[in-house]
């Protein structure tokens, strides 16, 4: 089973009355690559979230975003009375003193003066807390349901082209011996160019042409590649999504295709050779998104 690096939970819900939203999101990323968006009061615990995020969604771009709302009636800036009733002492003898009239405005600017309105900064409720982490777990586990659907549907594309590879690996079998003759035909041609006028050593030439052809050989690499097909379809049945160890396994396989194109003399196993890659690249564009 497989699972998506893409994601998306939500969370909305009331305490202490304050309306909390929390929205999560995860992409596909080599590494983990958290980003929180939290209200400072709860800076504090930024570490404990994240090790939780990482444990929990393991790899991807995660971001996470909690908004809140204060329905309380009490408001953390208040007026610092002291300072305010200073500052209009002052101006009003001041006022007296150039004989100018007192009226509305002197509060007005007495609250743009530095520490007229203090604020109160809220100190973290620890009960609250743990119903911001119940909902965050709940949110992770909407993610993780998530990620599962989504694998499903990489998962059967993913199958379907990796069978498709093993499938075109056993049609190259019949054009093989077509392959030899081949490149036996071409090797002669080339032979009867160089006008040697018959001072050939036939054995000899028989000889070459065995140990160029045993380099040429594919059963190597198709044993090697349809042993790394059947690997890579075990491991997309593993309990747990492996999507790093499934990038290596079609590297391999790249490796074993590259190298039947580089040894293939002949077109329809070329044809079938590009067929390959086709179906490795879609393999691999849809791996980048495996968790």
């Amino acid at each position: 089973m497989i699972k998506s690096m893409t994601g998306f939970g939500k969370a909305e819900f009331e305490t202490n009355n304050k309306k909390f939203v929390l929205e999560l999101k995860t992409l596909n990323s080599k590494q983990v690559d958290i980003n929180a968006r939290i209200p400072a009061i709860y800076r504090e615990k930024e570490i404990e979230i994240r090790k939780e995020l990482a444990d929990k969604l393991v790899r991807g771009k995660i971001d996470l975003v909690i908004y809140v709302e204060n329905h309380g009636e009490e408001s953390n800036s208040k007026i610092n009375e002291a300072v305010l009733k200073s500052y209009y002492e002052q101006l009003q003898r001041i006022n007296g003193d150039l004989g100018l009239p007192a009226d509305n405005t002197i509060i007005q600017a007495i609250l743009r003066l530095p520490d007229a309105v203090k604020t109160e900064y809220e100190t973290l409720d620890e009960e609250e807390w743990k119903v911001i982490m119940e909902h965050l777990r709940k949110a992770m586990e909407d993610i993780d349901d998530f990620r599962i659907t989504e694998g499903k549907a990489l998962e059967a594309d993913i199958t379907a082209n990796t069978k498709s590879i093993r499938d075109l690996l056993h049609q190259i079998t019949p054009f093989e011996k077509q392959r030899i003759e081949t490149v036996k035909s071409r090797l002669s041609e080339n032979l009867n160019k160089l006008n040697l006028n018959g001072n050939v050593d036939e054995n000899r030439f028989e000889q070459e042409l065995v140990f160029y052809l045993d380099k040429m050989d594919m059963n190597e690499e198709k044993v090697r590649l349809e042993n790394h097909c059947n690997y890579f379809l075990k491991t997309l049945d593993n309990a747990e999504s492996s999507g790093k160890k499934l990038n290596f396994i079609s590297q391999e396989m790249g490796r074993e295709i590259n190298t039947l194109g580089s040894k293939a003399y002949e077109s329809n196993i070329q044809h079938t050779v590009v067929q390959m890659k086709d179906h490795l690249e879609r393999i691999k564009e849809q791996l980048l998104n495996v968790l």
